[in-house]
């Protein structure tokens, strides 16, 4: 499974420079999404984008269930995404979010996350967790 960040979405949703990447791994049928990147896309996707909630929502439900899937936050999960912030957060170093430490904790054995984030990147390869490696905006 590949777990989608909130950029990764949102380029895809709004044409940035990462939506041929993420229509590719939408097209292989493993792509995930955890719901609290899903919160932080629709709210990026309107408040940066123009792109209303409701539109992003209509096209984020016409992936759901074939070409992407939500992972839940759980109890279990969160305490991952802790010990992860907890670990790896610094404000100057290594500036991680707690969205992006879910989406590291979301993954399992075999699954890798797309990101454009270095400091995501740099956790993901710490923790040995596979990732792709996405554009960044120009």
């Amino acid at each position: 499974m590949t777990l989608l960040d909130a950029y990764a979405l949102i380029a895809f949703l709004t044409g940035g420079a990462a939506a041929s990447q993420v229509r590719g791994l939408l097209r292989e049928g493993d792509a995930a999404l955890a719901t609290v990147n899903l919160a932080e896309t629709l709210d990026v996707s309107e408040r940066v984008h123009g792109l209303s909630i409701a539109r992003a929502r209509e096209v984020i439900d016409s992936l759901l269930g074939e070409a992407l899937v939500t992972v839940p936050l759980d109890a279990d999960t969160a305490l991952r995404a802790a010990t992860l912030r907890a670990r790896h957060y610094h404000r100057t170093r290594c500036s991680i979010s707690l969205g992006d430490s879910v989406l590291l904790a979301s993954a399992r054995s075999g699954d890798r996350v797309a990101t454009a984030d270095s400091d995501v990147l740099a956790v993901a390869g710490e923790e040995r967790i596979e990732s792709v490696r996405l554009p960044r905006e120009a």
